[in-house]
């Protein structure tokens, strides 16, 4: 499977805000965003006028970004909330918070989306009981996910879960920190999705 193996802060200049890539570096003053506010490359400072095609691209490579998915990937979550009742760019948002990758990053359990997909991807994960391997399961209310005894040990885990009252806990899971175990207490919705994104430029794009 294809992955982007270069500098993750290039992606961060490249959409213009922080996408929380590099966990811990992301709050500090060595933020690629804070030193040089402008888009990578030799031409990253000139001032250009995106069309509206632009716009809609930029905001949907962001979303990509920001949940590390691909593009073949990002387009099954759309049809799929797409079909969903509701309000589709909704939909869409609420299904990628949804991943197991995302929630072990939410609930404290790895310093970055990248990281608690290797967490998952190695075994270290639980969800109601049984090992869960693929950082797309999505969650239901109700389900409980958890770092095995073993992975409990890695500093890497102690660490981010040190950190966690720094990037604040979503309203809609729970956490058990000296457990290193948390709940889906209900499912998330728009307004718990606190990411500079307008879903709707997404919608657009997608609709031509």
């Amino acid at each position: 499977m294809a992955r982007y193996l270069g500098p993750s802060c290039r992606l961060c200049r490249r959409e213009g805000i922080q996408l929380y890539l590099k966990g811990d570096r992301c709050y500090t003053d060595k933020c690629a965003i804070e030193r040089r506010h402008y888009p990578p490359g030799q031409h990253g400072q000139r001032r250009s006028k995106l069309s509206d095609y632009g716009l809609q691209l930029r905001e949907k490579q962001k979303v990509k970004r920001i949940y590390g998915v691909l593009e073949k990937q990002f387009r099954g979550y759309f049809e799929k909330a797409e079909r969903q009742k509701g309000v589709t760019g909704t939909n869409l948002l609420v299904l990628l918070e949804r991943r197991l990758d995302n929630i072990v990053y939410r609930l404290g359990f790895a310093n970055s989306r990248a990281q608690a997909r290797l967490l998952v991807r190695h075994g270290k994960i639980v969800v109601n009981g049984g090992k869960v391997s693929l950082p797309s399961y999505l969650v239901r209310k109700g389900d409980v996910v958890q770092v095995t005894e073993k992975g409990r040990t890695l500093p890497i885990i102690r660490d981010a879960l040190e950190a966690v009252a720094r990037r604040g806990l979503p309203a809609w899971i729970d956490l058990e920190k000296d457990e290193a175990k948390g709940r889906v207490i209900m499912l998330p919705t728009r307004e718990d999705i606190t990411m500079p994104i307008q879903e709707h430029l997404i919608v657009e794009l997608y609709s031509k």
